[in-house]
Parts: C-alpha cells; sequence; structure tokens
C-alpha cells in the first residue's frame, strides 16, 4: 500500500481490496478516535492495543514506512533522469484506473451523469488554471497531509494524483522523504552534521507537518468516506471518474517546464533551493525520436501494471467463491 500510495494514479484502497484486508483496514482506521485515546492516557495499554486491532495496524504502517523511504529514492532518481518516462507510466496507470471504475458505475441514471459533469468540470477548472506552484506554506502542508491519505480509504482515488494537483508531489514525497533519510542514516553512523543543514532542517519540519495532517485526514476520511460511498457509491465513484479525467492534463508526459524569473532576469527558486514552475508548454509527441516510443512503452507499462492487478483481484475473489461453494 505504501508504494501504491506514492504512485499518481495508483489507489492503495485498491490494494487493500486485492488483498482482501478493505474492511479490516477501514474497521481499525475508525477505532482511532476519542475512546482509543482515553484508553491510551488511562494507562490501559492492552485494551488500547486491542480496540485499535494495534497488530495489524503495526503490520501495515510498517510497510507504508519502509515502501515510503526505498519507493522514494527511485522516484526521486527517475524524476531527475527522465521525467517524461515517469509521467508516462503514471498517465498510463490513471488512465488504466478510470476504465476499472468506469465499469462499477451504471452512466444511464441521470444523477450519475450530472455529477460526473460536475467533477469533469472541477477537474478541467484545476487543470486549465495557473498550474499550483509548489506551497511550503505549513498551513497548506497540512492540508495536503489530510487530502493525501484519501487514496488509502477510497478505492479508485489516488492520493499521489491529488498532491500533484496541489503542485505539492515532489516536495512532500520525494525531497522531504529523502530529507528525513539522510539525516536518518547519517545519525546511525555518528554523524550529526546534517542536523544543522537549514534546507533539510526545513524540510524535516514540513515532513512532521505534512505526517500530522495525514494522520487527521485518516480519522476524518475512515468515518466520513465510508459513510458517503455506503449510501451513494455510484455518485462518489462518478465524482471521482469526472474530476480525474478532467485534470489527466496535469500528468500529460510531453511538456516543457516554464520556470518563474524575477525582474533582473534570476530564476526563482522556493525555499527549499528547486527552480519554481510558471506554466507548462504541451505538445503531442514527436513520432519521429526514440524517445516519443519510449514514453508510449512506459503509458503500455502503466496500464499492463493495473490491469495486472484487476486480474489478480478476480482471480483471488473466484478462489474464494469457489472455496465457499465447496464449504456449503
Amino acid at each position: 500500500m505504501g508504494a501504491a500510495n506514492k504512485v499518481p494514479g495508483v489507489s492503495g484502497g485498491i490494494v487493500a481490496l486485492v488483498g482482501g484486508f478493505y474492511e479490516e483496514l477501514i474497521f481499525s482506521f475508525q477505532r482511532l478516535n476519542l475512546k482509543a485515546l482515553k484508553l491510551l492516557v488511562s494507562g490501559r495499554f492492552k485494551s488500547f492495543w486491542i480496540y485499535i486491532n494495534g497488530r495489524f495496524l503495526i503490520i501495515l504502517f510498517g510497510g507504508v514506512i519502509m515502501s515510503y523511504f526505498s519507493v522514494s529514492l527511485l522516484l526521486d532518481y527517475a524524476l531527475k533522469s527522465n521525467e517524461a518516462m515517469v509521467l508516462g507510466a503514471f498517465f498510463g496507470m490513471i488512465i488504466a484506473s478510470l476504465f476499472l471504475i468506469i465499469k462499477q458505475v451504471n452512466f444511464w441514471e441521470k444523477t450519475t451523469v450530472l455529477i460526473l459533469s460536475i467533477g469533469l468540470i472541477l477537474g478541467l477548472t484545476i487543470s486549465y488554471a495557473r498550474p499550483i506552484s509548489e506551497n511550503d506554506q505549513l498551513l497548506f502542508v497540512f492540508f495536503c497531509g489530510i487530502i493525501s491519505v484519501s487514496g488509502m480509504t477510497i478505492p479508485g482515488l489516488s492520493g499521489s494524483f491529488l498532491l500533484l494537483v496541489l503542485g505539492n508531489y515532489n516536495l512532500l514525497l520525494v525531497d522531504s522523504v529523502n530529507a528525513v533519510f539522510k539525516i536518518l542514516t547519517n545519525i546511525l553512523i555518528g554523524n550529526f552534521e546534517p542536523l544543522n543543514d537549514p534546507i533539510l532542517g526545513r524540510l524535516v519540519i514540513i515532513m512532521l507537518v505534512f505526517g500530522l495532517g495525514s494522520v487527521l485526514g485518516l480519522i476524518l476520511f475512515s468515518n466520513v468516506i465510508k459513510w458517503v460511498l455506503k449510501i451513494y457509491p455510484k455518485h462518489t465513484l462518478a465524482a471521482i471518474i469526472g474530476f480525474i479525467t478532467g485534470t489527466l492534463r496535469l500528468v500529460w508526459p510531453w511538456k516543457t517546464k516554464i520556470f518563474s524569473y524575477d525582474e533582473y532576469g534570476k530564476m526563482i527558486k522556493n525555499s527549499v533551493g528547486n527552480p519554481e514552475v510558471a506554466s507548462y508548454k504541451y505538445t503531442f509527441p514527436d513520432l519521429s525520436t526514440l524517445e516519443a516510443y519510449g514514453v508510449i512503452t512506459a503509458i503500455l507499462v502503466g496500464v499492463g501494471l493495473l490491469f495486472l492487478i484487476d486480474y489478480y483481484d478476480k482471480k483471488r475473489n473466484d478462489k474464494e467463491i469457489r472455496a465457499s461453494r465447496k464449504e456449503y
């Protein structure tokens, strides 16, 4: 799930469904409430552990944290070496995710089509508006944390994709994670010099605020979204489909960054030293180049990966049905 949550277009909730632990996931998240806090504060640790399904959560979050650090390093390298290929894979995954979600919705209902249209208009509005620049203001980072965990509780919705839309994907899931990893690895070998680095220090603070927002979002989404999906499942999925379709332009792989410059012609950089992107120039692939076919291949690989996950899900469900029939 940690790996899935870091890849735009892939939902951790889908992984939970495929793995067969989605219901336990939502149940455990809902137990992170005031009653759990009272048990913890009163020193009833065993009761607290049982109440929140602690064994499940520690295994889950252990895997998520491990993959966040490992996958982040790979993404950092990939984005710097060939961003178009990475975006191509993301684009393919998102296309496949949309196709898989569409199959779950009855589009002949008027209200479903209306809600899909609203989601599409909202997505297009965001897509064609001035691109959201990377924003390291702590209040906005906290908000991003709340939004990013939506993919863990809503199958089909990618929290990482929303971070791309909000302009903070690299800051929060690559730069900040790598900064924490660098500091921890240096501390383990007895080197405390990185602690004096102001940029690394700022990124660690950003990561902590992002984490706090994620915890709050996890509690909110696990309670509210489950109710919405239960009462209005098709309408919710239709809104997700419309929104993601409308914002697909933002992950189009054939685009060139246009950076911001001040009045003196000097490139503007944010607080962690990254150039600030003012806008993008979108183009069609030049089919006379090998790079274009490389990106197209990456798109197909992204599509294939999602369909493999779906195939595994169907295969697992078929086995469960056959097993239940034998038992009957």
